[in-house]
């Protein structure tokens, strides 16, 4: 079994100024008291107080007893929003700014605004890297040139923004390519490992670890579930960001998002094979609505679908239709249906007890943090749950 370079860090390697440590010169300091007022850390000692600062754990050692709030922020206007309002109770912040091609071709940049603010603060910004479909990931990790291309782009957008790393956002992949996508994984993080660097993945939940008896089941193991070996993704990974949400979509009856036994199930299913300090609770901030669609083409025909609500919205959607959201107790969310056109339409979402709920169970599991999707979507009233960033 290879042994995980990412179970400490890179002591060699000072984090891009701006970025991710505090200090700015040759001295980097905590407050505890001397004969001169403040003791001084230099060298070796300086670098492991900035790992802990950076991730909340090294060496597997709590850094911090609150978890890591890691937030996710796309380009639309309200996740922009919501960072420029919010940031400093964000963690780690995780821009869908990249993608790759079958050819290795990263394409993508930063919000410059949204970099600017995060320099000012020293907040540890790690954009995503996503992929372009199955076809062209299954390419990708079959030609060993494309993916030195690829590398080479990471390492250079590290450098020229000073991200602390990259999270990779690989979805939609076949079951067969299980053993590729983890030596991909492997290939980068060695790669971003030398030059001091990150990497994390966002996975999709797979308690518990088989195919299932339904015909959907099998779809999505066959197609998102089964490709992701958790143990091997450990080992080479520096933190796995579950993405305990989607319970129940489009192509499903409706239903919470994120229930709380299927939450908890792929939780401990997943800390069976991921360290808990290398492991982070995915959080939705979001919610679906569910309701009669049409296909579309010359042969449109009724069928139910399932769009995608914020909370404020959702909110909104409810006092529109003078109907009162309800707590569930068994899932931990809230819920409600309206009646519109002589058809039912039923709404599930996360509202900020449903979130605390997920932001207790992190703790109580004691993982390193939590990954909410996504900024702009949320409950406003999440914010009074947490912390300011120290």
């Amino acid at each position: 079994m290879r042994q995980s370079q990412a179970t400490g860090c890179d002591f060699t390697r000072r984090p891009p100024a701006g970025i991710g440590c505090i200090g700015s010169t040759e001295k980097t300091f905590l407050a505890r008291t001397t004969e001169n007022g403040i003791f001084y850390l230099d060298g070796v000692v300086k670098r492991i107080f900035c790992c802990l600062l950076l991730f909340g754990f090294a060496l597997g050692v709590p850094a911090q007893s609150r978890p890591v709030a890691l937030f996710y922020m796309t380009d639309t206007p309200a996740s922009v929003r919501s960072f420029l309002a919010h940031s400093a109770k964000i963690g780690i912040l995780v821009p869908t700014w990249y993608s790759v091609d079958a050819s290795g071709l990263v394409s993508g940049e930063p919000n410059p605004l949204v970099l600017d603010v995060a320099r000012k603060q020293h907040l540890p910004v790690m954009p995503i890297l996503g992929n372009s479909g199955r076809n062209a990931l299954h390419l990708l990790m079959g030609n060993g040139d494309a993916q030195k291309v690829m590398i080479a782009s990471l390492l250079r957008e590290c450098e020229k923004y000073g991200y602390v790393g990259i999270q990779i956002d690989f979805e939609d992949i076949a079951w067969i390519d299980r053993d590729a996508l983890s030596a991909i994984v492997e290939k980068t993080a060695d790669a971003l490992h030398a030059k001091g660097l990150k990497l994390t993945i966002a996975v999709i939940p797979n308690a518990p670890g088989s195919v299932g008896g339904s015909d959907f089941s099998a779809w999505m193991y066959a197609h998102w579930r089964g490709v992701y070996d958790l143990e091997a993704l450990a080992q080479s990974t520096d933190l796995i960001c579950l993405m305990t949400y989607d319970q129940h979509t489009q192509w499903t009856p409706p239903g919470p998002v994120a229930g709380w036994n299927w939450t908890v199930e792929n939780l401990d299913y997943a800390l069976k094979e991921i360290p808990r300090e290398k492991l982070s609770l995915g959080i939705p901030l979001y919610g679906y609505h569910w309701l009669p669609g049409m296909t579309k083409g010359p042969d449109s025909k009724p069928h139910v679908t399932a769009e995608s609500i914020t909370a404020p919205d959702a909110v909104l959607l409810a006092r529109e239709y003078k109907t009162t959201p309800q707590w569930d107790s068994h899932d931990h969310d809230s819920w409600f249906y309206i009646d519109r056109d002589h058809a039912r339409e039923w709404v599930f979402y996360t509202d900020a007890r449903a979130f605390e709920d997920r932001y207790k169970l992190a703790q109580d599991r004691r993982v390193q943090g939590f990954c909410a999707w996504v900024l702009g979507a949320e409950d406003p009233a999440i914010w009074n749950l947490l912390p300011d960033r120290k």
